[in-house]
């Protein structure tokens, strides 16, 4: 298999009024950021608000995505505190011909290296076609992914575990294993990364910028002044003071107020960080057009 690499949005759940999923447009807005430059999209991750979401919507997701144009794009977020509903719903995702996953391991519960082993034994020996990216995000789950605990599951799962978002920065400056895709979590470590041989990114706010995270990541490759990471980094650091999914849905509502449907406890800004937001993206003179936009 090849090396996973690129940029690739954590793409952004688009929900009806009455908060269900709207399938069709959630397609439709991760397959705009893909046009717009990113190389793939992550779905169901945390941007996705995918612990959030019932079971039964993303099957009928997966199912119409396994139909979309960009299909062979799309890493399948399936983390979830249930190891069996874990494991059903990559059978059902592998089905559809679905094989790259970012899994998270469960929230809630306290576990050491030698635990976190074992959750992704039985997920391989379950679905033993999967290729997995383990998704290092302490401050939602509660366990950080050690060195040691990585170099351990490739050892054991070579052709399993195929890379790493790390979105608790513990790993990217120093993690180094052959044919393996190491991906940091914000815009801010991209250039960075690269610079130290990471594989890419994957992040919340490339749901609006893909096409300016795409110019830093191709000028890099082709040896091009970097004339966009600065305003690349500004923009990131703008949405970094609030809640990512409360920013990126508000921002997004200013061209598509179907963007302002979240699902509790989470919510969209209220209308002094609102402002206050898209005052700092004006000044840094960022206008992207939301995927979705009406």
């Amino acid at each position: 298999m090849t090396k996973i690499s690129g940029i690739f949005a954590a793409t952004m759940s688009v929900l009806n009024s009455d908060l269900s999923l709207n399938i069709e447009k959630t397609i439709d807005h991760a397959e705009s950021l893909i046009d717009q430059g990113c190389h793939g999209t992550a779905i169901f991750g945390s941007t996705g608000q995918a612990q959030l979401l019932s079971i039964s919507e993303k099957i009928k997701f997966l199912n119409k995505l396994s139909k979309s144009k960009y299909k062979d794009k799309h890493l399948i977020g399936t983390g979830l505190n249930s190891l069996a509903e874990t494991i059903n719903i990559m059978k059902i995702a592998s089905s559809l011909n679905f094989k790259k996953f970012l899994i998270m391991p469960p929230a809630y519960y306290k576990y050491g290296d030698s635990e976190v082993i074992e959750f992704y034994k039985k997920i391989v020996e379950s679905v033993p076609e999967c290729k997995i990216i383990l998704y290092n995000f302490e401050k939602l789950c509660g366990y950080k992914f050690s060195i040691d605990c990585i170099e351990e599951l490739v050892r054991r799962f070579p052709d399993q575990i195929v890379g790493v978002k790390d979105s608790s920065y513990n790993l990217y400056e120093n993690l180094k294993i052959k044919n393996f895709s190491i991906f940091p979590g914000s815009e801010l470590k991209l250039l960075k990364g690269l610079e130290l041989g990471c594989s890419g990114i994957i992040t919340a706010t490339c749901n609006v910028t893909a096409s300016l995270s795409r110019s830093v990541y191709d000028d890099f490759f082709s040896g091009k002044e970097q004339l966009n990471n600065q305003k690349l980094c500004n923009v990131r650091a703008a949405f970094d003071e609030y809640n990512l999914i409360s920013g990126l849905h508000t921002f997004c509502s200013q061209e598509n107020e179907i963007y302002r449907n979240v699902l509790p406890p989470l919510s969209i800004l209220n209308r002094k960080d609102e402002k206050n937001l898209v005052n700092a993206l004006k000044d840094l003179n960022f206008t992207n057009k939301s995927p979705l936009a009406a």
